[in-house]
């Protein structure tokens, strides 16, 4: 083995109109801790979330929402009128509880949602910017070709979509994935994705319009099919928006727009809604399928292959195309105080943080263990972290706050 200090970004989609910058780059992370306490650590989960109603064109929200609205110097009626636009930093919330997410229908309509898919040049930090590593990073993966999924999606990888949010950059993409919810069994309404795709880290505060469609695309349609294609075809299961969500503190005190600041802490779990209504059914309903998440997953040299799926967005891709890459993975430490997170070769690019990273157990059964976080300026290979307490706090964190509802 050899020790590195690899250059890399985080990847994420960003606004087609930007100039180069920092978040327009990034992808999409998730990561974990893996010997640090739960709750302890982990940002407190945060719920407040609101229904645009199309009758008189104002939002209703309930009254106690309303309060945490008010609280935080917010009209709900010129948010929607498109007062989310304007990024005050001083303003921004930030706080692990801050999180509001009023839902304003019809906002993600498919030209919104494609226009998200196109990122713009990587940025990416030199060597002399990470806080070195604990001597144990594996050699550089081989790139291994992403491999298009064949639709539909949702008959070959159902738990997967897209999450589009808007920053003060603009707007933004990441993919993910439904998981399981201990709380309601069968019925689950979470996903999981990375923390830099719902909260901007130390400089930042909480994203806002944040919505998650599962199975965008589902035909893999392109060119004038998809540029034409309706709302219903883009997202045949519903745009779903975040009422809840929880990230580690971790990310919230060290996350950084590019490098590796945070980034074995960058994940994210989001309690989602329907915007439309469901009938009643939930998202894990919807879809058909949720993933278990493994908290204790498998040292390195006891996994044999690991499967991350996503919608890059970056050139040579164009965002619209589900894809997945299966490498056995390797070590990659970033922090020497941090946790070592996996490491596999794949050309995914931009657009796939914060999607699944799946292994199969002994016991034959797929479980999510980590998730897109960050990988070089010229793609080739991609690292995600392993999950453990830290991951495992957010996790209940949101399970919780909505176990009764």
């Amino acid at each position: 083995m050899r020790s590195i200090r690899p250059s890399f970004t985080r990847r994420r989609g960003a606004p087609r109109a930007l100039a180069a910058v920092a978040l327009a780059s990034a992808l999409a992370l998730t990561a974990t801790a893996c010997d640090s306490s739960g709750d302890d650590n982990a940002g407190g989960p945060a719920a407040a979330s609101a229904t645009a109603d199309t009758g008189d064109g104002k939002i209703k929200i309930p009254d106690d929402i309303k309060n945490k609205l008010k609280e935080h110097g917010i009209d709900v009626d010129k948010w929607k009128n498109g007062a989310w636009r304007n990024w005050n930093r001083d303003d921004w919330l930030r706080e692990a509880n801050d999180f509001i997410n009023p839902i304003i229908k019809g906002l993600w309509d498919p030209d919104r949602m494609r226009d998200a898919d196109d990122p713009d040049k990587d940025k990416g930090v030199d060597d002399n910017d990470l806080s070195g590593d604990q001597g144990v990073t594996d050699p550089t993966p081989d790139p291994v070709e992403a491999k298009a999924v064949r639709p539909a999606y949702h008959a070959n990888a159902a738990t997967a979509g897209k999450v589009f949010f808007d920053s003060p950059e603009g707007t933004m993409v990441c993919s993910a994935t439904v998981v399981e919810d201990p709380a309601h069994p069968g019925k689950s309404n979470l996903v999981w994705t990375a923390g830099h795709c719902v909260h901007a880290g130390k400089n930042g505060g909480w994203y806002r319009n944040i919505a998650f469609v599962p199975s965008y695309n589902d035909q893999g349609l392109t060119g004038t099919a998809l540029t034409q294609a309706t709302r219903s075809r883009i997202a045949p299961y519903g745009v779903w928006w975040g009422d809840g969500a929880q990230t580690s503190q971790q990310w919230i005190d060290q996350g950084g727009e590019t490098g590796g600041d945070g980034a074995s802490y960058d994940y994210a779990v989001i309690h989602v809604t329907p915007e439309q209504g469901s009938g009643g059914k939930s998202l894990e309903e919807t879809v058909g399928s949720a993933l278990p998440v493994n908290f204790a997953g498998p040292a390195v040299p006891k996994v044999s292959r690991i499967t991350a799926t996503g919608y890059p967005a970056a050139k040579p891709y164009d965002g619209s195309l589900l894809y997945q890459c299966a490498d056995r993975p390797g070590r990659l430490s970033v922090d020497a105080s941090a946790p070592t997170m996996y490491r596999i070769g794949c050309t995914m690019t931009g657009g796939a943080s914060g999607g699944g990273w799946v292994e199969t157990g002994a016991d034959g059964k797929a479980a999510l263990v980590s998730n897109t976080s960050i990988g070089p300026v010229g793609s080739g290979w991609l690292a995600g972290p392993r999950f453990g307490d830290v991951a495992k706090g957010v996790y209940e964190g949101v399970s919780k706050e909505f176990a009764d509802r």
